[in-house]
């Protein structure tokens, strides 16, 4: 583990890709001709939040405040050489990991909800609101709401609601009303319920209903992925992995990370793609929502209801209904646009992995590394076991990055031996 003083390796700036994107990002897409979906936002989002969304300057100044709170909830998170990993798998090369499971909430998440949560309570918000899916952004919310001492409310997906009931009990302790998704909250809940009372909920349907509840009782909804502004928050991932590769002596050839939405994938890797290079980019996903292998680039809803605008992005369609896997980040139907354009443009290279193979993955790092890894982070662990197997003799140099913990996803190795 690198150690240096903590101010050394947290970044002063965050790093926003879209200058340095090949090509202009296709704007976001109003829904309704009669009324706007984008001025919504104005409605919903925190002002600075939004600000940032449609920004083309290439640094944003981290507020003190904010730098601050990083340092509270773990920050920097350390990167860890995986020699044991590496004499596992007989790899010639080197093996590093950044584990963002190392927060105090257990994954990389608080990174983007603690500025979100600040910008609100700047502005005079009293309450927050979002969806969860695996539970480790709701959690995040819920801490962030706390500290600046406003109330939240999640709409949790209702299958990670059922597997996972610790991931609930940690967000009512943070002060969270939460609820499984689809609810009977909403409108636009009751509805799916009318049709289908046991329906397995998705990411879409909980965006929704957690728009739906800021609309109309003058909350803020916090943006868990997907959008820019997020992933410019989360580029402290890669600012500071590139800061603590350099004390090291070192420098990538492969970036590995896993993508539900894409926030902690596009974090850990954007701030490395302005230096241009040979550096390989890795995206594992989950082959249960092939949203890159099957999926259409194209302009698509974010949320089921169609109430925030549509963004040109990776999509298996707004109503697909995924399959009931463990990573419960990895079962939204989109991604980002900026990792969407680069993935169409052949800088980042995409793989699906299926859940029996993370399960081995994610045994596999936890026998040899001591690290229990979110089921979404067992993706980017089988890819990078794909990877060293592949270039055993080359002595690359492969960075992974490790998007939480699983102490509370054990259900996932329950028939296991």
């Amino acid at each position: 583990m690198l150690t240096t003083d903590k101010m050394d390796i947290i970044p002063e700036n965050w790093y926003n890709i879209i200058p340095d994107l090949p090509e202009p990002l296709p704007p976001p897409r109003d829904n309704n001709k009669d009324s706007s979906s984008i001025d919504l936002l104005n409605r919903i989002i925190p002002h600075e939040v939004l600000r940032q969304e449609f920004t083309v300057r290439r640094y944003e100044k981290i507020p003190q405040e904010v730098i601050e709170g990083y340092e509270q909830i773990g920050r920097p998170t350390p990167l860890i050489r995986a020699r044991n990993m590496e004499a596992a798998l007989g790899y010639g090369g080197k093996i590093f990991l950044k584990f963002e499971g190392a927060t105090v909430t257990g994954s990389h998440k608080i990174n983007t909800a603690l500025p979100q949560a600040y910008y609100a309570k700047n502005e005079g918000i009293s309450s927050v609101v979002t969806e969860t899916g695996a539970g480790q952004w709701g959690t995040a919310t819920a801490l962030a709401s706390s500290l600046y001492g406003m109330k939240s409310r999640i709409f949790m997906v209702r299958t990670s609601y059922d597997q996972k009931p610790l991931r609930k009990q940690i967000m009512s302790l943070y002060g969270a009303d939460v609820f499984a998704s689809p609810s009977n909250e909403t409108d636009f809940g009751r509805k799916i319920l009318a049709s289908e009372p046991h329906h397995l909920g998705t990411l879409g349907i909980a965006i929704s209903e957690a728009v739906e509840y800021a609309l109309k009782n003058d909350a803020r909804y916090m943006l868990g992925s997907v959008m820019n502004s997020v992933v410019t928050h989360q580029s402290v991932i890669g600012l500071e992995t590139k800061k603590q590769l350099e004390i090291a002596g070192e420098y990538p050839d492969a970036l590995i990370g896993c993508v539900g939405g894409g926030s902690n994938f596009s974090g850990f890797t954007f701030p490395f793609i302005p230096d241009g290079g040979e550096i390989e980019y890795v995206a594992s996903t989950a082959e249960e929502v092939p949203k890159f292998t099957h999926g259409t680039y194209k302009y698509d809803y974010i949320d089921t209801a169609g109430i925030l605008p549509s963004l040109r992005m990776y999509t298996l369609g707004a109503d697909f209904v995924p399959p009931g896997i463990y990573a419960g980040g990895l079962r939204y139907h989109g991604a980002a646009p900026t990792l969407s354009m680069l993935i169409n443009r052949g800088i980042v290279r995409a793989e699906d992995v299926p859940q029996a193979e993370v399960i081995n993955a994610l045994r596999f790092f936890a026998n040899h590394q001591g690290i229990v890894a979110a089921p979404e982070s067992g993706h980017a662990i089988a890819s990078a076991i794909r990877y060293a197997k592949l270039h055993n003799t080359e002595k690359k140099t492969i960075v992974v990055n490790i998007s939480g913990h699983g102490l509370m996803d054990m259900k996932i190795f329950e028939g296991e031996k």
